[in-house]
């Protein structure tokens, strides 16, 4: 009786992990902390990383195949590559921006790309005005956080090795701000797939 109970519950465990709304649930997951990686590397360095291109596409493919959707998907994707293509050869974009919102595309249900181009659009558009808000409020003034006291406890090691970080990060955000340099416009394309997929305007 036991050993029949035991069977039961793992049997019922195992149907559990392979329901395909969870593992759909943790393909999502795991690409949304690949683009919210993505983001802050953008931010730190104006950079973003292929793999985290090629971790969203990938998973974006496999959830349409599964859905029946790879074809349009495709389509869409293919179509969004050719404008960013253009943005990018006009200098509008990097080519980074490129490829990240295309595996994007990818990512979200074929249905659901206009409602992503358009938040991803409000928030660009969100980045921009801040941006400029930081401009003017950094006109003439380029600071950096305090460096903190000069010696520190073995405890306090790793918190003062990231508040360095911090401090560098800024100081170049500061510099990028005041040469009116690229928009780490990744942080738009991460809002709008987390707005699409998790705040849908339907």
């Amino acid at each position: 009786m036991r050993r029949s109970e035991g069977n039961n519950i793992q049997a019922g465990s195992r149907t559990t992990v392979t329901d395909p709304t969870m593992l759909h649930s943790m393909v999502l997951f795991a690409a949304a902390m690949a683009l919210l990686f993505a983001a802050a590397h953008d931010v730190a360095v104006r950079t973003v990383p292929n793999q985290v291109s090629l971790i969203v596409a990938l998973s974006g493919l496999g959830l349409n195949a599964f859905d029946g959707q790879l074809l349009p998907a495709l389509f869409r994707g293919g179509l969004v590559f050719a404008v960013a293509w253009y943005c990018w050869r006009r200098g509008w974009i990097g080519g980074g921006d490129v490829k990240l919102l295309t595996a994007c595309v990818l990512l979200v249900p074929p249905a659901s790309v206009p409602e992503l181009m358009l938040s991803t659009a409000t928030a660009g558009g969100l980045l921009a005005v801040c941006y400029l808000a930081l401009a003017r409020l950094l006109r003439g003034n380029v600071t950096s956080l305090s460096a903190g006291p000069g010696s520190a406890g073995s405890g306090q090691v790793g918190s003062v090795r990231r508040h360095n970080l911090l401090r560098r990060v800024w100081r170049a955000e500061q510099r990028r701000i005041h040469r009116r340099l690229s928009l780490p416009y990744s942080c738009a394309i991460t809002a709008g797939v987390l707005l699409t997929l998790y705040v849908p305007l339907g």
